[in-house]
C-alpha cells in the first residue's frame, strides 16, 4: 500500500470510531425529550398540512365535477330538445 492508501484507511478508521461515540448533546438532561417533542410537533404540523391539502383538493375536484356534470346534463337536454323539434307531428 502506498502512503495515500494508508492515510485514507487511517481517516476512515478514525471517522468510524467517532461515529460510535455518543453525541455529547445526548448526555444533556432533557435532550432526548426535547428531540421527541420536536419530532412530535413536526409530525403534527405535517399531518395538518396534508389534511388541509386533501380537503382543498377534494373541494376543487367537487367544483370541477359538479360543473362537468351540469355541462353534460345541459348537452343531453339540448340533444333531447333538438330531437323533439325534428319529430314530425
Amino acid at each position: 500500500m502506498d502512503t495515500v492508501d494508508l492515510e485514507l484507511d487511517r481517516l476512515i478508521s478514525r471517522r468510524a470510531s467517532q461515529d460510535r461515540r455518543q453525541d455529547p448533546d445526548e448526555l444533556e438532561p432533557g435532550y432526548v425529550e426535547s428531540v421527541r417533542r420536536f419530532n412530535a410537533r413536526v409530525r403534527a404540523e405535517n399531518r395538518a398540512a396534508w389534511s388541509e391539502y386533501h380537503r382543498g383538493q377534494a373541494e376543487r375536484l367537487r367544483r370541477n365535477l359538479e360543473a362537468l356534470i351540469a355541462r353534460h346534463e345541459a348537452e343531453a337536454e339540448k340533444l333531447m330538445e333538438t330531437n323533439e323539434q325534428r319529430r314530425p307531428a
